[in-house]
């Protein structure tokens, strides 16, 4: 539909209500959101404000999005995993608004709820398109006055307010919910995922809103992935999958598809794959050519048990909500060492861990086990299982413990990760661009952590960026049991 042919069909309505943005409101209310059996009906919401646009040139709304119409139709609590430019935000924007005209004053008095990342300036850009759907160019040239906040908009007497994901305690306590829509939520920071689900599912049994959830994937283990997992059967969520096919000929060209495959980040922006950020820390060319084959792989298990060589153990403690309890099994052989256990737990108790550990101990005959010394606790009860001295905070110096780690009279080695983190980092680079390293290829966590390692300048690792943090560090502190094998000549 041109501006042109829009005009034409709001003069109409402007001979009945006039020309105020109050009487523009009047019009919205009652319409069908669209018509897909007959796209040029104009009698619907979305032709009265204008169809979504791009470059310019105005759209139709496709049958994927007759799709996710049905499903909210049908549906409370939605999730949609989909690739980037389906313009399924504004899509959502737009039916939130419907919403708000769909009945006369049937949503009166309500709240909707957008949760963006934690940056204020996206939550001002959601609400910023909403209102623009009123403004000039939409409605044409009556401009819509919003007299609220920048977070804020008021339709039909409804109180739509966007929130970053670092600030929702403003949204608990609201008494009248009837929408959340948690935006690019897959890309909140992990200490926000798990908040801002909660915040959204506590509202279910005060007013049942509709919850919709709707990112490109990020990377492995956060919030979509996890809800992804979650059985059929117990699932809250009607999940939608759409990639970029659903796209194809309508919103991309065949030609822009082409180009886009050339980008590393196709998989995750397009396909649906939980890829996240590549990391700078190793080379791509370095991790494959760690992880074994399958018959290497049975190999490495074969021996894993066996007492005629060494192996070493990284702990790194942990017993919060965003951070796990991981530990790392190496082992050296053929001048390698190699990797067949990375396993991480979730707030596990601390005799189960402990005794956890001297199993793993006993049955891979680990000869040194290396702790973060940030936890005592852990240290001394380990040592105190296998009666080795214990009372050593104050005695020895941070360089004396460090030095024992490659002396036969101490088993478990504290590890000053607060100082040591950057030397540790730097032995594990040159360990795997040395290629002497060797990985199972079960330990995906393990791989993944490796392939999103990311470090600032002087070499800190960025938790944020790198998933399963936890399992790498584990992992560094494993490595410290050995030196670089000489070269033969």
């Amino acid at each position: 539909m041109t501006l042109q042919n829009l005009s034409k069909i709001l003069d109409k309505y402007d001979q009945k209500l006039g020309s105020s943005s109050l009487g523009r409101f009047e019009l919205l209310k009652g319409l069908p959101f669209y018509n897909w059996q007959n796209p040029q009906d104009t009698r619907t919401l979305n032709h009265i404000i204008g169809l979504p646009q791009k470059n310019g040139q105005y759209y139709p709304l496709f049958d994927y999005e007759q799709l996710v119409f049905d499903t909210l139709q049908n549906h409370k609590q939605i999730w949609i995993k989909k690739a980037t430019g389906l313009g399924i935000t504004e899509f959502i924007v737009r039916y939130m608004a419907w919403l708000c005209f769909r009945e006369e004053h049937s949503l009166s008095g309500n709240q909707m709820c957008i949760v963006t990342g934690p940056r204020i300036e996206l939550a001002i850009t959601l609400i910023d398109r909403m209102k623009d759907l009123f403004h000039s160019g939409k409605m044409l040239n009556h401009r819509t006055i919003f007299d609220t906040k920048e977070t804020v908009i008021e339709l039909n007497g409804v109180h739509i307010e966007a929130y970053p994901s670092h600030h929702l305690d403003a949204m608990r306590g609201l008494t009248n919910v009837t929408f959340i829509y948690l935006d690019e939520a897959d890309f909140f920071p992990p200490g926000q995922q798990q908040d801002a689900r909660d915040v959204s599912e506590r509202y279910i049994a005060k007013s049942n809103p509709w919850i919709v959830m709707v990112s490109t994937p990020n990377a492995p283990e956060g919030l979509f992935e996890k809800i992804e997992r979650e059985p059929e059967g117990t699932c809250l969520y009607k999940r939608l999958f759409l990639d970029y096919t659903y796209g194809l000929d309508r919103i991309y060209t065949t030609e822009e598809i082409e180009k886009a495959k050339a980008s590393p980040s196709f998989e995750r922006e397009y396909n649906l794959k939980y890829l996240g950020k590549v990391g700078n820390v190793f080379h791509t060319l370095d991790i494959e050519a760690a992880i074994c084959t399958h018959q290497e792989a049975q190999e490495m298990m074969n021996w894993s048990t066996s007492m005629m060589i060494g192996r070493s153990m990284g702990i790194d403690v942990a017993w919060g909500d965003t951070s796990k309890f991981a530990i790392v099994i190496t082992q050296f052989r053929n001048r390698k060492v190699e990797v067949f256990y990375a396993e991480s737990f979730e707030k596990p108790q601390m005799n189960y861990i402990i005794n956890h550990i001297m199993q793993l101990k006993h049955r891979h005959h680990c000869t040194k086990i290396y702790v973060d010394g940030a936890n005592p606790e852990v240290i001394r009860e380990l040592k105190s299982r296998i009666g080795e001295y214990h009372d050593y905070y104050g005695r020895l110096t941070e360089e004396q413990i460090w030095g024992l780690r490659s002396s036969n009279s101490w088993q478990i080695i504290p590890v000053n990760f607060q100082k040591r983190h950057r030397e540790m980092l730097q032995w594990t680079y040159t360990l795997l661009s040395k290629r002497f390293i060797k990985i199972h290829p079960t330990l995906q966590k393990l791989i993944v952590s490796l392939r999103k390692a990311t470090i600032s300048d002087d070499w800190k690792l960025d938790k944020q960026q790198t998933s399963h943090s936890d399992t790498f560090d584990s992992f560094r502190l494993a490595l410290c049991n050995y030196e670089l094998p000489k070269q033969s000549a």
